[in-house]
């Protein structure tokens, strides 16, 4: 399937190519695909997980190609990251065809065509920035960094966690919620003696708790009893998971690297974990590059003679740039004495509210910087307290 030679000819000009669009769906698969010689695009459905038949498509496709022109086809695709993961990656790279994962939201949008939105205007669009892309302009989208299945089954603890907090606080809040249609307020479910206190609550005009709403509060209850055994189940095994003896090199560096950010005061066993796996299990060249890959490079706007920042692009990965502003709040509270800390309160001094929240973002950025240069040449940041 496909072809392992280079993209482009020894003279410097582009190969011939199949370009193919791939515009994923729950439902199904919209397949948009251009020759070398065609003059227009070609789309094809199937159904979707269909990765069978979609590499007969290709191959179908690359045989007219290469009959047309005479001579060998290259084979470039593209798929938007997202849903369905990246199985259907590594399928077209074992095809050795040359597969590009994209950031949707980088994709650049007509907006004299923005109210339309459709597979087919969409898979379209995918493959015109394909062609793009291929003649030279990296611009137009930025590629996703496909994690290995090690890396990407390394990160599940912690994506588990997070999403095991959030159901947790789901709970808290409608028995906190069913607390207070009873002129109850001062009940807080994460207590431990949360089933004793249960037991002693009246209404807020004297009256015992009705049976029933007695009875959906204990089942909340269990329910909240099982997220934080789950949770704790969690926790357990990832302390075990770094202290465990790892054969696997690449593996045994990224615990390294955790256990490393551990040692600065404010960085937690959560944090530390979040950032090692998605963040700090691969490579950047620069600042800007680490920044951009978490979200928090500053989006630049410029009009004429007005040049001026947007704030940050919020483009890279979600949960690594969630983690850093939280620590950014904790950096504050137990590191004062950083260079960090100084040089955010000589901006904002005792402000409160907006830019303060601002200001804690760009803090964020230094600091995941500052945990970039620390992880890879040892320079603890300035007047950075340690663990003993």
């Amino acid at each position: 399937m496909g072809s392992t030679q280079s993209d482009t000819t020894t003279t410097g000009g582009l190969r011939p190519a199949l370009y193919v669009a791939i515009e994923l769906s729950k439902k199904g698969w919209l397949i948009a695909l251009r020759g070398p010689t065609a003059d227009r695009i070609s789309l094809r459905r199937l159904v979707a997980g269909d990765a069978a038949g979609l590499l007969v498509l290709i191959e179908r496709f690359r045989k007219l190609a290469a009959e047309a022109i005479g001579a060998g086809v290259a084979v470039l695709t593209c798929q938007e990251a997202g849903y369905d993961g990246f199985w259907l990656h590594r399928v077209l790279t074992a095809a050795a065809i040359t597969n590009h994962v994209v950031d949707p939201a980088s994709l650049h949008v007509d907006r004299r065509a923005r109210r339309a939105k459709t597979d087919r205007i969409d898979a379209q669009a995918l493959l015109r920035a394909l062609m793009a892309y291929h003649r030279g302009e990296g611009r137009v989208w930025s590629v996703v960094h496909v994690p290995t299945p090690e890396e990407e089954d390394a990160r599940r603890p912690h994506r588990e966690r997070e999403n095991l907090i959030k159901e947790r606080g789901r709970h808290v809040n409608r028995i906190k919620g069913l607390c207070a249609q009873q002129g109850i307020l001062h009940y807080e479910p994460m207590r431990a003696d949360r089933h004793e206190r249960l037991a002693e609550l009246r209404t807020g005009d004297g009256r015992p708790f009705p049976a029933r709403l007695l009875d959906e509060i204990r089942r909340e209850l269990a329910r909240l009893e099982l997220l934080l055994g789950q949770i704790a189940e969690l926790e357990v095994a990832r302390e075990a998971a770094l202290r465990a003896e790892q054969p696997d090199v690449t593996e045994a560096e990224r615990v390294k690297r955790i256990l490393t950010l551990r040692r600065l005061l404010a960085v937690g066993p959560e944090s530390s974990t979040v950032l090692g796996h998605e963040v700090f299990f691969r490579r950047f060249e620069n600042r800007r590059q680490i920044a951009a890959y978490v979200g928090l490079a500053p989006s630049p706007h410029m009009s004429g003679g007005l040049s001026r920042e947007q704030g940050i692009a919020k483009s890279g990965n979600p949960r690594a740039r969630t983690v850093l502003v939280e620590l950014a709040w904790l950096w504050l509270r137990y590191q004062p004495r950083s260079a960090l800390s100084e040089w955010f309160m000589r901006r904002v001094g005792e402000q409160r509210g907006r830019l303060r929240r601002i200001m804690v973002v760009a803090l964020a950025r230094k600091l995941l910087v500052a945990l970039w240069r620390y992880l890879e040449i040892g320079l603890i940041p300035q007047g950075a307290i340690l663990r003993a």
